[in-house]
């Protein structure tokens, strides 16, 4: 573990490869796993805030589902969670002429319609961002899914990308820029003692 600021990073954020390959998971990580997206009580405002506007892009099933439970649910193990429907698609995501999977909320964004992105939560996949009990301390993980996410590891090798910049985007908006400034200190001090 690696520690900047309030914040303890797994090594393996720093030493191992990936690039997202959609067109092989097809976008997996919004329809695998046990509960949908982890949310922060501030993205429950920000959901609000979009949803009319991404309504459009969403399916009739998506609509159905989210007047049943709701725009988001809470989970005893996960707390806040955007829903699923049957457990497993996201009601945000939306799936392409190819079959991939993608967010309506940030195809929303995309399109200029709303200036929230999406949940950080998907944004920062496959890291995955813990508060400690005493909420000051954050654990954040590298967790790729085993089979899902092979295509990416293994484009991210032969891109020789690591996971950590990979993430530049969502890293910043999630701790900010002096923090990845550090982060990539950090990465090329290890590199040099390799």
């Amino acid at each position: 573990m690696i520690a900047i600021d309030h914040v303890l990073l797994s090594d393996k954020i720093f030493s191992e490869q990936f690039v997202c390959d959609l067109t092989r998971c097809k976008g997996a990580c919004c329809v695998d796993g046990d509960a949908g997206a982890p949310l922060n009580k501030e993205e429950l405002k920000n959901i609000d805030e979009v949803y009319d506007k991404v309504v459009p892009y969403l399916s009739p099933v998506s609509i159905s589902e989210i007047e049943k439970q709701g725009r988001y649910v809470y989970d005893r193990e996960f707390g806040w969670v955007t829903p699923t429907i049957n457990n497993s698609i996201c009601v945000y995501g939306i799936v392409d002429q190819q079959g991939i999977v993608k967010c309506g909320i940030e195809q929303a964004y995309l399109d200029g319609k709303v200036k929230w992105k999406k949940p950080i939560s998907c944004h920062l996949f496959p890291v995955i961002v813990k508060k400690s009990k005493d909420g000051v301390t954050e654990y954040a993980n590298y967790e790729p899914r085993e089979d899902n996410c092979k295509a990416a590891c293994a484009l991210g090798k032969k891109l020789k990308v690591p996971v950590y910049q990979f993430l530049k985007e969502p890293l910043v908006r999630k701790f900010g820029e002096e923090f990845y400034e550090a982060l990539d200190a950090t990465a090329q001090h290890l590199k040099k003692d390799k």
